[in-house]
């Protein structure tokens, strides 16, 4: 029987040597104790000076390092075992069936958690009374990491003096060095300090009852943990009252966002219709607008409604929104307001079979009354969420001239409000090269009460689809 002797717990090295001479000499592993002392022994009773002429997969001392950290005390002895039969099994560490290196992957995954846990649950507090500002903080991690974990520690608080206590090892950091000393005991570690108060308020305020999931959070967070924790004291009351703080949120009315968020939002979601992605045919924006999410008027709306005609199109007509015709028919103009502007088309003498027509927005927005569904003039943002398929269509259509058929359309197309009755009548030039003509939506005539004031209006407007066609040469 051979006994191997290593310096510490986590001595790598020493394994690495005594394991490597013991394979050399073909000392097999039933036949090795190991064990560890606080003093270094000369192996040369257990290992012979002779050399070890071979060679070990990279992933195996890897895995090793990892290991030789974990409490099981028959770490060593494990990876021994593998060790020697690397001999004849150079394959062993890429087998995922093979209970050695099942065991091996295991303790390695542990060992990596409790890593992963000590940087997550660490909490220094102000020392009192020390010369120079200095923090201390204790924890017991699940297995032996501390020494492995501290130049994390090192570069995240490089400009800090601090000390981390554990019964293994404490380690130190005084601007310039790592110090590693022996293990302590809890109640050398500082008591509450002034800044836990502040600590606790903080996770207070961050914690949201809407996400809670207890086993998760207890699986993140183990128990064993709190008691080092200072918000650990509110995780009780933050649980019994998640439910009722999650409803109030719910029953809260929504916060308006700042004009500076709402014109980022805006401008992002208008430069967004130019990126990647759009549309090429008109069949492809008819099958997204059915999909379409980039507002919420198609909660309510039975379809989406795009838009329809010839391309290239000598003349595109841009209205308002679908309404409860459109949207129950699934194509643009064809309720009171389309026969007004079929009717208004005749007069111009512009055939509708040889233009494009559609609308600002592709869903129906509405109030129930009773049985009946009301229009609602849709919002800047929802006009501006909806530019994705108008500009696809223009891309499509490729218009010689636009008309915009009231304010929301000009909005729409303009990309800013835009007076009707100061800009009827005149050709605008649009970025795009083509040109735009301002005037009335065809559901304006029909709400003008007075008679001789509609039939004004009905001829102005029969006045700007004949400039439109004559611009676009019909």
């Amino acid at each position: 029987m051979r006994v191997a002797r290593l310096a510490c717990e986590i001595d790598f090295a020493g394994w690495r040597s005594a394991a490597r001479a013991l394979r050399a000499e073909g000392v097999e592993p039933r036949a090795v104790v190991w064990t560890v002392e606080r003093e270094l022994f000369d192996l040369a009773e257990t290992a012979p000076a002779a050399p070890a002429n071979f060679t070990v997969p990279a992933a195996f001392l890897e895995l090793a390092e990892q290991v030789i950290l974990h409490r099981a005390p028959d770490r060593f002895a494990l990876l021994y075992r593998i060790l020697w039969r690397l001999k004849r099994e150079p394959r062993l560490v890429e087998n995922p069936a093979d209970a050695d290196m099942a065991r091996a992957r295991d303790m390695a995954k542990a060992v990596s958690r409790a890593a992963h846990k000590m940087k997550a649950f660490v909490r220094f507090r102000l020392i009192e009374g020390a010369a120079t500002e200095t923090y201390a903080a204790w924890f017991e991690p699940a297995h032996r990491v501390t020494e492995a974990v501290a130049p994390f520690f090192v570069r995240r608080f490089t400009a800090m003096d601090w000390t981390i206590l554990t019964p293994d090892a404490c380690v130190a950091w005084d601007g310039e060095r790592l110090l590693v000393s022996e293990g302590a005991d809890p109640a050398d570690a500082p008591s509450e300090d002034a800044q836990e108060e502040l600590w606790r308020t903080y996770y207070a305020s961050i914690f949201n009852p809407a996400r809670l999931n207890p086993k998760q959070m207890r699986q993140e967070m183990p128990k064993r943990y709190w008691r080092n924790l200072p918000e650990a004291a509110l995780i009780p009351e933050l649980i019994a009252t998640a439910q009722d703080r999650a409803a109030a949120m719910v029953a809260a009315p929504p916060r308006q966002p700042s004009d500076r968020v709402l014109k980022a939002a805006l401008r992002h979601s208008r430069d967004a219709s130019f990126g990647q992605g759009a549309p090429t045919t008109l069949e492809e924006v008819e099958a997204g607008v059915q999909f379409c999410r980039r507002c919420e008027l198609w909660r309510d709306a039975t379809q989406g409604v795009p838009g329809e005609g010839t391309r290239p199109a000598p003349v595109m007509f841009v209205g308002e929104q679908p309404g409860d015709q459109e949207d129950l028919a699934g194509r643009p103009f064809v309720g009171p307001a389309g026969q007004v502007f079929d009717r208004a088309l005749a007069e111009a003498g512009v055939p509708r079979d040889q233009t494009f027509v559609t609308n600002a927005v592709k869903h129906f927005k509405h109030e129930v009354r009773g049985k009946r569904r009301l229009h609602k003039t849709p919002d800047r943002g929802e006009v501006t969420a909806c530019r994705w398929w108008l500009d696809a269509e223009r891309r499509i259509a490729r218009p010689r001239v636009i008309v915009m058929l009231g304010a929301t359309a000009a909005l729409a197309v303009i990309g800013k409000p835009t007076p009707i009755t100061a800009n009827r009548g005149k050709a605008l030039r649009l970025p795009d090269q083509a040109q735009g003509v301002v005037t009335y939506h065809p559901s304006f005539l029909l709400r003008v009460p007075d008679a001789e004031a509609k039939a004004k209006a009905h001829a102005e407007f029969v006045e700007d689809l004949r400039m439109a066609a004559e611009l676009a040469g019909l």
